[in-house]
């Protein structure tokens, strides 16, 4: 616009040449969403979870039972209890064991599965779809389905019995020795299609182009899984690994249905333990204090894992 020397601009446009400050902050105001909204959601959160939790980490440091309103303040005992308890550590131990075990296995099993499936062959969408299906059966039904399969008299034995190899008859849920691990194969059974999906999505994006190249150079599969697919897969490999050892961590469910803890308490993790001190024993304020301790466990694990698996996915790409 040009202006005769005698014309003069809007005194509007002088105030927001002058003081453009003003006019960007109402922009702001007018874009930015206000946050009051959120408080009715932010006080229901707080009145279900927040209240709650908090009043539960104080009674771990009470000797409540559960039932009387009377209850004293023992400071650390609870804790200090749980050190010298061989049920907790050995609880604790079950717990780490059954968590990395099925970690480790679940997502190897799942992974190659997912390299299986991610192939021409006519059946794939098939076979996707079988390996899955475990995955979307409740986990109690699950475990009901095999303690029967693995009981001394279940199709297990039976089936090893039809083909001669009686001498390999167990007692799979009732060993201290077969019954943990008998724990992970039923989880990693269920669960290990679960994985495959997750693998197969990361997969299936995978530029076909730098397979091709990468086999031009030379590379054989081998190769180009390692060089090529397993960095590509670094995402896959971070919701897989951080899903497994939470899982694993709190697991009950299955472990409860399948051996209740037992045989004694060779099965016994976290989560069964402090179902059994709150509901049987009656000690809420130590099944409390163990329910902090598992809470602790999960924050440092997943944390941990975390930090990790996102350096690690920064540098793959």
């Amino acid at each position: 616009m040009t202006l005769a020397p005698n014309d003069r601009l809007p005194e509007d446009h002088h105030r927001r040449l002058r003081d453009p400050v003003p006019v960007a902050r109402a922009r702001r105001g007018r874009t930015t969403p206000p946050w009051w909204f959120m408080a009715p959601a932010l006080l229901l959160f707080a009145f279900v979870v927040l209240v709650p939790s908090g009043r539960g980490v104080y009674y771990a440091f009470t000797d409540w039972d559960g039932l009387s309103p009377d209850f004293s303040f023992v400071g650390l005992d609870n804790f200090a209890d749980m050190l010298r308890d061989a049920d907790a550590r050995q609880a604790v131990w079950h717990t780490l064991l059954i968590a990395v075990s099925i970690t480790v296995i679940q997502n190897a099993v799942g992974l190659v599965l997912a390299l299986g499936v991610n192939t021409a062959i006519k059946s794939r969408n098939l076979l996707r779809v079988l390996l899955f299906a475990p995955a979307l059966i409740t986990p109690i039904v699950t475990a009901y389905l095999w303690r029967n399969l693995l009981g001394p008299d279940g199709a297990v034995n039976s089936l090893l019995s039809a083909v001669g190899l009686d001498g390999l008859r167990q007692d799979w849920l009732g060993s201290p020795d077969l019954a943990l691990w008998a724990i992970v194969g039923v989880i990693v059974w269920q669960y290990a299609g679960y994985s495959m999906v997750i693998f197969l999505a990361g997969l299936q994006s995978v530029p076909k182009e730098v397979h091709e190249a990468a086999a031009i150079d030379g590379a054989g599969p081998v190769r180009r899984f390692w060089s090529v697919t397993r960095p590509l897969l670094a995402p896959a490999f971070t919701i897989n690994l951080m899903l497994s050892i939470i899982g694993g961590i709190k697991l009950f469910d299955q472990v409860y249905a399948l051996t209740g803890g037992g045989p004694g308490h060779a099965t016994d993790t976290i989560s069964t333990l402090i179902y059994k001190d709150a509901f049987t024993l009656g000690e809420f304020g130590y099944s409390i204090a163990l329910a902090v301790v598992l809470t602790i466990i999960v924050a440092v694990a997943s944390t941990g894992q975390y930090f990790f698996l996102s350096r690690n996915e920064r540098a793959a790409s």
